[in-house]
């Protein structure tokens, strides 16, 4: 899709009737990320070692070669799924993003197509710092300068709440989401391993 006009879109926070729409494009989002995540972990070579080890072990107490197989396969896929998902309840989203300084905006699109989100909440021990949380953009709208423009806000906002720094976790498989923060000034800064492979990376920018 092209890039939109600015008067185009329009953002603002989440109404409380959008919450369900706002929670499948989360949803949709989070889904996908989350698979092509647990592909690329389990085509590392370390992890295949691992479980190519485990498989082997596995024969010696289990009659069958594909259960031997498939299983270490089938574990590694549920610590990953766990491991993901450690985020608050997604079913009472407005509520969630009406308390403190959490909030939660929507990108609209010609007035009434919720296109886009993000939210931005303090982190925790660092009273300095907010956190970009929620960043997803309907896969209509991909490449059409809705994540940017959600960025952009984003910053004006913490800065506005006086907030000096802002940081984001991002998966290492969303290459459009990264060339997105880097683009926009953010620096790497550690972030999230699973086996000796970083699964999420952490860009932070001073406001």
């Amino acid at each position: 899709m092209p890039t939109l006009e600015p008067n185009q879109l329009a953002i603002r926070e989440m109404k409380e009737d959008e919450a369900p729409i706002v929670l499948d494009l989360l949803k949709d989002g989070f889904k996908d990320t989350e698979n092509r995540l647990i592909l690329y972990v389990l085509t590392r070579p370390l992890a295949l070692l691992l479980m190519a080890v485990v498989s082997s072990g596995l024969r010696f107490f289990l009659n069958s070669f594909v259960v031997a197989l498939v299983l270490p396969v089938l574990l590694t896929v549920v610590a990953l799924k766990l491991l993901l998902r450690r985020s608050p309840d997604l079913k009472h989203l407005h509520a969630y993003y009406s308390v403190g300084q959490r909030r939660l905006w929507v990108a609209v699109y010609d007035e009434d197509d919720v296109c886009g989100c993000v939210a931005l909440e303090p982190r925790a021990g660092e009273p300095r710092t907010a956190e970009l949380k929620r960043l997803a953009v309907s896969r209509w709208y991909r490449r059409s300068g809705v994540g940017r423009s959600l960025l952009s806000f984003s910053e004006e906002q913490a800065r506005a709440q006086g907030f000096q720094f802002l940081v984001a976790q991002v998966s290492v498989v969303t290459k459009a989401a990264i060339q997105l923060f880097e683009s926009a000034g953010y620096s790497p800064n550690g972030g999230q391993q699973w086996l000796g492979y970083t699964i999420q990376q952490e860009f932070s920018k001073e406001l």
